[in-house]
């Protein structure tokens, strides 16, 4: 510990800006006729996501096992399921083992639904969010498909594990030594994260959809030719601000997809995380159809500012918490 760890790690006008950028978020939702809500931070229920982990707590009086919450997404959906119609939230949001210039393991996180969205008018949602906090402009739209085929020359939908591997080689990207032929998916993240994503939101926002099918999360599956994950992303300056689904309303779906992401889990080396949840029990009870998305506020924040770290836009970040 440092004697001068006490002080902010952002500037005063940083914060100021930073609580300017909250209030147009809540007249944005306002005008909406969003209602603002809050969920438990501590909760029986996580998200189970391959790459997503989340701080566990023991609560020594119940001697049950709860969890940070790494996205209010499942109570979130649980309002829906009991009548809410459109609510957001802004809440501190937790991920375990994310530290950098991007990342902070707390955070804060933006979150909304509404029922009765189609994808489509939920990326106009976020699109509209986007130009009216950092006025840059209508975002460019862009499938996935189109984003890799015009920078890495594949289409991510057909290509097998030796084609996307012989793709990062081509391209001379180093791959992981750990990352498996048959892993799909870790070949299209990496050829995103080192040369699809940097050139995402350079003149203008980018929103890019119908991810994989394999990668849907909550998201639901289009049937097309290939089928395609209704789900869409944001990007600025090379820099992934939102992540939105159309969202899945099958239980049974869900369970399935919990199966094989604590498959992958722990072939990963980590642990499995809880498959049942009181959100299963809402699904089946009716989620109504509905579109969500979560955006982080602050590299929103750090994009409308100029700065170059997480830390510069945070009181009090990770090492000074």
């Amino acid at each position: 510990m440092q004697p001068d760890d006490f002080r902010p790690a952002a500037s005063l006008s940083n914060l100021r800006r930073r609580a300017e950028m909250l209030g147009r978020v809540r007249a944005f939702f306002d005008r909406h006729d969003f209602l603002e809500v809050e969920t438990p931070l501590l909760s029986a229920d996580t998200v189970v996501d391959r790459h997503l982990d989340p701080f566990g707590v023991e609560d020594s009086a119940s001697g049950n096992r709860l969890w940070l919450q790494t996205s209010p997404e499942f109570a979130m959906k649980r309002l829906l399921a009991a009548g809410a119609t459109a609510i957001y939230q802004i809440t501190r949001a937790f991920r375990r083992e994310e530290r950098g210039p991007l990342h902070n393991p707390e955070f804060t996180i933006v979150e909304w639904y509404r029922a009765g969205d189609s994808m489509l008018q939920g990326i106009g949602l976020l699109d509209e969010l986007c130009q009216a906090l950092l006025a840059r402009g209508p975002a460019e739209m862009l499938s996935y498909a189109e984003a890799f085929d015009r920078h890495t020359g594949v289409d991510p939908h057909t290509a097998d594990g030796q084609t996307l591997a012989s793709t990062v080689a081509r391209l001379d990207i180093v791959a992981p030594r750990n990352l498996l032929l048959e892993d799909r998916d870790g070949w299209l993240d990496l050829l995103l994260v080192e040369r699809v994503q940097p050139h995402l939101g350079r003149d203008r926002p980018t929103i890019l959809f119908d991810y994989p099918a394999s990668q849907a999360a909550l998201a639901r599956i289009r049937r097309d030719e290939p089928p395609v994950a209704e789900r869409f992303e944001l990007f600025d300056r090379g820099i992934e601000l939102a992540n939105g689904y159309h969202e899945l309303l099958d239980a049974d779906e869900l369970r399935r997809r919990n199966v094989e992401t604590n498959r992958l889990r722990r072939l990963d080396g980590k642990e499995p995380l809880p498959e049942e949840s009181r959100l299963l029990a809402a699904m089946e009870s009716g989620l109504p159809p509905s579109t969500g998305v979560a955006l982080g506020f602050d590299r929103l924040v750090m994009l409308a500012v100029g700065a170059e770290s997480i830390d510069q836009i945070t009181a009090f970040p990770w090492d000074r918490a």
